[in-house]
C-alpha cells in the first residue's frame, strides 16, 4: 500500500515509544531477547527513512528508568544490543550527517556502554543533517524533578531569580534544552499511554497510536502516522478562525 505524504509539511521532530518487542517474540514463539534484536532492525529502518525524507529530529524511547526493574539477564542483553547497535551504525551516521544525542541518566548505564555512547556522540557531534536522540535510563518525572533541583540550586547560589522563571527558562533545564519539542509522538503495539515519556515536552504534541508491534513497524506505518499528522490542525489553544487570520496577515 502506498501512502502519500507532503514532504513540505513534515513534522520537524518525531518521538517514538517503541513498544511490542516482547509480544512480537511471544507471537513467534521466540524468547524476549530475539524480540529486542528484531526491534533493532525496525530502528535501523526508521532512522534511515527519517533521514531520507528530511526529518530533523528523531527521539526513540530506548530504555526507561522503570526498565531497570526487569530481570538482570534481559538488562544485560539490552545493553549488549545497544553496544552492537552503536558499533554497527557509526559509519552510517557519519556518512549521512546524523548526530547522536541522548537524554536520561546515562551515568546509570554500565561503563562499557556509557563509554561507547559518549564516544559515538563525540564522533558525530559535527553532523548537522539529522539528530538521532536516544532516551536511555530516561523518565519524564525524573527529568522534571532534576530540573527543579537545578533551578533551586541556581536560586540559592544567586544565579537566577526564582520569580522570573518562565516556561521557556524552565525548559532550558531539561535534557531536551537544545531541541524543539516533538511535533508527533508515535506509540506502537496498541497501548494508549505515554509511559513517563517527554511529559513536559509533549504538551502540544500530536499523538498517534498503532496496533503494529515495533519489530513490524515499516515505511508504510511511518508514512501513515505522518499522513495522519498532516491532516490535523495544530491550534495551540487558538480557534481555527484565528489561525486563518494569522496566515492571511
Amino acid at each position: 500500500m502506498t501512502i502519500d505524504i507532503d514532504l513540505q509539511k513534515l513534522p520537524q521532530h518525531i518521538a517514538i515509544i517503541m513498544d511490542g518487542n516482547g509480544r512480537w517474540a511471544r507471537n513467534h514463539t521466540l524468547g524476549r531477547i530475539m524480540g529486542h534484536q528484531k526491534g533493532v532492525e525496525a530502528v535501523q529502518r526508521t532512522v534511515r527513512l527519517c533521514r531520507e525524507i528530511g526529518i530533523k529530529y528523531l527521539t526513540l524511547y530506548a530504555f526507561s528508568v522503570e526498565n531497570w526493574s526487569r530481570p538482570d539477564q534481559e538488562i544485560k542483553a539490552l545493553m549488549k544490543i545497544l553496544r552492537e547497535y552503536l558499533r554497527s551504525e557509526l559509519d552510517e551516521m557519519l556518512q549521512n550527517g546524523i548526530r547522536l544525542t541522548t537524554i536520561g541518566d546515562i551515568a546509570a548505564l554500565q561503563e562499557p556502554v556509557r563509554d561507547l555512547l559518549l564516544e559515538t556522540m563525540d564522533r558525530t557531534a559535527k553532523n548537522r543533517d539529522m539528530v538521532l536522540n536516544l532516551a536511555l535510563s530516561y523518565g519524564g518525572q525524573d527529568e522534571i524533578l532534576q530540573a527543579v533541583r537545578r533551578i533551586l540550586k541556581d536560586a540559592q547560589d544567586g544565579r537566577i531569580d526564582p520569580t522570573s522563571i518562565s516556561k521557556e527558562s524552565f525548559a532550558s533545564y531539561l535534557y531536551t534544552a537544545e531541541m524543539p519539542d516533538p511535533d508527533l509522538l508515535i506509540r506502537t503495539s496498541g497501548e494508549y499511554r505515554i509511559s513517563n515519556f517527554l511529559l513536559w515536552q509533549s504538551a502540544y504534541t500530536e499523538f498517534y497510536f498503532t496496533d503494529v508491534l515495533w519489530p513490524d513497524f515499516s515505511k508504510t506505518d511511518l508514512f501513515s502516522a505522518i499522513a495522519d499528522y498532516q491532516q490535523r490542525e495544530r491550534r495551540y489553544g487558538l480557534t481555527s478562525d484565528q489561525l486563518r487570520r494569522e496566515k492571511i496577515y
